[in-house]
């Protein structure tokens, strides 16, 4: 599947006017994949419009490595965590890096098969980021300079456990969560894993196989393997109550202590399991490699949920209302093909509450929930990977460019030209559009980033 990435922000230099006599603006801010913790896709940003979308020009900025997930955007810097996990600052006007963190691993990890795919996440005080890197190990890196503030290992077997999804950021706590690399090669498990922002030390550890034992588990020291949580956003946050969701891919069940192919849903610290949803077919998805967990819940109002997959099905989820742990499966409130009906790998955008956006390979669809149930609204050919919202408009990176469409009818405004994606998403700030390019796979040690300004 291919994929495109952007990074927005505009900044106006008022040199000729007093520092007093300034009117004060907002930041512009994107600080999370997904925008907010509970990965909805979705920005209050109005600066652009259908009206100046279309006059955005792309700058090419040249960078050592490849961003094969989502910047973000946090105190006036674009801040990019690459495959052997660099993570770089970069000036949004010029495109010049400010700082660069390299890991120690780095020298023995360039061009080899062990990569991550996570978007870096700003702190609550917006004074550091957090990143990830292929040694299994997230750091707090100050925003200024990159100064590592702490490290903090979240795997036991960083050559087996990925960290694959983007981190998130809750209630003072990082979110992570792991899984396997490519071929699925054993053994290793999904795991969430919690930590102080202030300190780094691990506040709990939430195991999808092994389920009974909540702490950091040699991934061969369990019985069970795979279950990996792989998609895009990792671990959500419900923005009602602050449980925090994950869906998991293939791997053994038993409604105990295994739980692949399920949406589970956690406490706000991951310290147990509330409720979940197992699919009725969950040991054909196991072994036909359909993991539900390519992608993750997406939250809407009054409870309800979306959760796609590998099997190109969109189903609708009462997400609060979900069974304790048991070994019921199904539950499922409504099931619709996905825009082509294969398999899911990008996250949806969930607008208003009531608007499900979601785009595969082939192409991109709208539901509208009403009356506890998801009504179509439009759809086309033009695939791409996870979609956003930014103000009025919508952003779908893929077939070519970036597509950019009324939300509610799909008309599209324009096509912002771009390249070859993976799993890309755009960001949308302060008049900007900010994408990566590229394909983590192909284990190369450079990469674009494209800034439409």
């Amino acid at each position: 599947m291919k994929s495109v990435a952007v990074l927005g922000t505009a900044f106006v230099l008022l040199a000729s006017v007093p520092a007093a006599a300034r009117p004060v603006a907002s930041t512009p801010e994107w600080p999370l994949y997904g925008y907010d913790s509970g990965r909805r896709n979705v920005s209050p940003d109005t600066r652009l419009t259908a009206d100046n979308v279309g006059k955005l020009r792309r700058k090419q900025v040249r960078l050592d490595g490849t961003v094969d997930s989502s910047p973000i955007l946090v105190g006036g810097r674009i801040v990019v965590t690459t495959t052997y996990g660099r993570t770089e600052a970069i000036d949004p006007a010029n495109g010049k890096v400010l700082w660069r963190f390299v890991p120690p691993s780095y020298s023995s990890l360039a061009g080899s098969a062990r990569i991550t795919n996570s978007t870096p996440a700003a702190s609550t005080d917006r004074t550091a980021v957090y990143s990830s890197a292929p040694d299994g190990r997230v750091r707090k890196l100050r925003l200024s300079n990159g100064k590592v503030l702490w490290t903090t290992r979240i795997t036991r077997d960083p050559t087996h456990e990925k960290i694959t999804s983007s981190l998130n950021v809750s209630r003072g706590l990082v979110l992570a969560t792991t899984g396997g690399y490519v071929g699925d090669a054993p053994p290793y498990q999904g795991h969430v894993v919690t930590m102080s922002e202030r300190t780094g030390r691990i506040a709990h550890v939430w195991n999808s196989l092994c389920a009974n034992r909540h702490t950091l588990i040699l991934p061969s020291s369990c019985s069970s393997s795979d279950s990996a949580i792989w998609s895009r956003n990792g671990a959500a946050v419900d923005p009602a109550n602050g449980t925090i969701a994950v869906a998991t891919g293939n791997g053994p069940w038993n409604g105990s202590t295994d739980w692949g192919d399920s949406t589970l849903v956690l406490s706000p610290d991951a310290s147990r399991l509330l409720r979940h949803w197992t699919p009725t077919n969950q040991n054909e998805l196991n072994t036909t490699d359909a993991d539900l967990g390519s992608t993750s819940p997406g939250f809407l109002e009054n409870g309800y949920g979306v959760q796609a997959g590998k099997d190109g099905k969109l189903r609708l989820l009462q997400l609060h209302r979900l069974p304790g742990p048991n070994t019921r499966l199904g539950g499922e409130l409504q099931t619709v093909p996905t825009p082509g009906g294969i398999a899911i790998f990008s996250v949806p955008a969930i607008w208003k509450g009531k608007w499900v956006f979601v785009s595969d390979s082939s192409g991109t669809a709208a539901w509208q929930l009403r009356g506890g149930r998801l009504h179509a609204m439009w759809s086309n050919g033009n695939g791409g990977t996870s979609p956003v919202v930014a103000g009025s408009l919508l952003y779908v990176a893929g077939s070519g460019g970036i597509h950019v469409y009324v939300p509610t009818s799909g008309k599209e405004v324009t096509t912002l030209p771009g390249g070859s994606l993976h799993w890309q998403s755009p960001i949308v700030a302060g008049g900007r559009v900010v994408l990566a390019e590229g394909n983590a796979n192909e284990h190369a040690t450079t990469g674009i980033l494209n800034i439409y300004r």
